[in-house]
C-alpha cells in the first residue's frame, strides 16, 4: 500500500477493486494501480491531480467507472463529472454506478462527436480521457473547448492503438509533438509495469 500525501490516496497493486479500510475514523478505500491508469500514474511518480474538492469533471471513455468513481470521491458533493461513453452495455453499468454517486452524470456519446453533448455539460476544469482508438489525440483536442482556460487536462495514450509497429516510446515522442502544439505538457509518466504500453500526458490550456 502506498498513501500520496496531498491528496490522501491509498494506492496498492494487487487484491480486489472493493477492497475498504478504516483510517483516521474514516472509512477508505484502495485505488489499484492495475485497474487505474490514474492510480498507475501516481505510482509511478506523478506530483499531483490538479483535482480538488467541487471541480466540474469531463471523463472521455468512463466506461464502468473505477477510476470515475475514484474521481468523484475527490470531487466531493459539491463537484461533478460527466462521464461519457460510447457502449451502450457499458453505459448502463455507469448509470448504477451514478446511483450511488449521484455527482456522476453518465452520458451515452461518441466522445469523437462533442457537438452532440455540448449542450449538457457546464464549464469543465478538469479533464481526463482515455480512449484507446487512434485518432485519441485528435479526440482529446477537439475536446479541449469545454475546458477552462489555465485549467488540466489528462490525456492516456495507449501506444498500440495508434501505431502497433512502433515502439510505445516513439509513439509518446510523436504524440508529444501534436500536443505541444495546442497545449504546454506538464509531465508525461510512462505507466509501465502497470499498464502496458500507456503513457499519461499532463496538459494545460492556455487559450
Amino acid at each position: 500500500m502506498k498513501q500520496t500525501s496531498n491528496n490522501g490516496i491509498f494506492l496498492e497493486t494487487t487484491g480486489a477493486t472493493t477492497k475498504f479500510f478504516t483510517k483516521y475514523n474514516k472509512e477508505c478505500r484502495f485505488w489499484h494501480a492495475r485497474f487505474s491508469k490514474l492510480a498507475a500514474a501516481l505510482h509511478q511518480g506523478l506530483k499531483q491531480t490538479h483535482l480538488k474538492t467541487g471541480d466540474t469533471v469531463l471523463y472521455l471513455g468512463a466506461s464502468t467507472g473505477t477510476t470515475a468513481s475514484h474521481v468523484a470521491d475527490i470531487v466531493g458533493a459539491k463537484g461533478s463529472v460527466f462521464a461519457i461513453e460510447i457502449s451502450p452495455t457499458v453505459t448502463r453499468e455507469l448509470v448504477f454506478l451514478a446511483e450511488e454517486r449521484q455527482n456522476i452524470a453518465p452520458i451515452l456519446a461518441d466522445a469523437n462527436q462533442p457537438s452532440t453533448y455540448a449542450d449538457k455539460l457546464t464549464p469543465i476544469d478538469w479533464l481526463y480521457q482515455d480512449i484507446a482508438q487512434k485518432n485519441q489525440v485528435e479526440i482529446f483536442l477537439k475536446n479541449l473547448q469545454f475546458l477552462k482556460k489555465n485549467s488540466i487536462a489528462f490525456l492516456v495514450i495507449k501506444a498500440r492503438s495508434i501505431d502497433v509497429t512502433k515502439e510505445p516510446h516513439e509513439v509518446f515522442k510523436h504524440v508529444a509533438t501534436q500536443l505541444k502544439k495546442e497545449v504546454n505538457i506538464l509531465e508525461n509518466i510512462d505507466l509501465e509495469p502497470y499498464q502496458k504500453g500507456h503513457c499519461l500526458f499532463v496538459c494545460k490550456k492556455t487559450t
